[in-house]
């Protein structure tokens, strides 16, 4: 189990914005165009209610809808966000496990493959789940990463994207081409995920899932992921 300022920190590091910036008590992140979680500002420390309206400035600023990420010690700003009419969206599913517990079992012979760059038919299977190339821009942003590429069946099936921040190898972007679901992808596309966590030295393989994807959470669970505390967002009222 880690603890959740470093899970924080490892997803900050390996999906990250295309820059940051302090603005008072705040964080900017300017995503471009990369998603949510590369947009959302987040609380560096205690907020008042007037602080509020300096985040915002500064996300329009970017073209940027005002979004805040609201992780498991932002209960004060929660609260005030909602208070001023901020919806919430995307509650979000943190897990980690030791990568010695996924390579157990030997991953059939040309099931998955650790690539980097990418392959044609990586981003193809990443824009059928609409990861389109803003995202693909920032897994070129992470620093030490590979993508992965399962088949089954003999042809394509899955892809997604692995990145490491200090000693925390952690899953995005994982993707399964509707045809080749319930078929046990998924789970290959994990086990490789070990493995090249545990070759990169990795105390930990971490991954987020959207609380709603029953799917996504019963496959982590199953495996022996352990919960960790989450996130969710709050979207300014107008841009709901």
């Amino acid at each position: 189990m880690i603890e959740p300022n470093p899970f924080y920190d490892a997803i900050e590091g390996t999906w990250p914005p295309a820059r940051t910036k302090a603005v008072g008590p705040w964080l900017i992140r300017d995503g471009r165009g990369g998603g949510k979680r590369v947009s959302a500002a987040i609380a560096t420390c205690a907020i008042t209610d007037g602080d509020v309206p300096e985040a915002e400035a500064a996300m329009r600023g970017l073209g940027q809808v005002p979004l805040f990420m609201i992780r498991c010690d932002d209960i004060a700003l929660d609260a005030m966000l909602a208070r001023r009419g901020y919806t919430m969206v995307d509650p979000t599913n943190g897990y980690c496990i030791a990568p010695g517990q996924l390579t157990d079992i030997p991953i059939p012979r040309v099931t998955t493959f650790a690539i980097w760059e990418p392959l044609a038919i990586m981003g193809e299977i990443w824009a059928k789940g609409g990861i389109r190339p803003a995202r693909l821009d920032v897994m070129a942003r992470a620093k030490i990463k590979t993508g992965i590429l399962a088949r089954w069946n003999e042809k394509p099936a899955g892809a997604a994207f692995v990145a490491l921040h200090d000693g925390i190898a952690m899953v995005h972007a994982v993707e399964v081409l509707p045809h080749q679901r319930r078929q046990g992808v998924a789970q290959w596309i994990m086990r490789q995920a070990a493995f090249w966590a545990q070759d990169q030295g990795a105390a930990t393989l971490a991954v987020l899932t959207t609380a709603s994807n029953d799917a996504a959470n019963g496959l982590y669970q199953r495996l022996g992921f352990q919960p960790l505390p989450g996130y969710h967002y709050r979207t300014a009222p107008e841009d709901t």
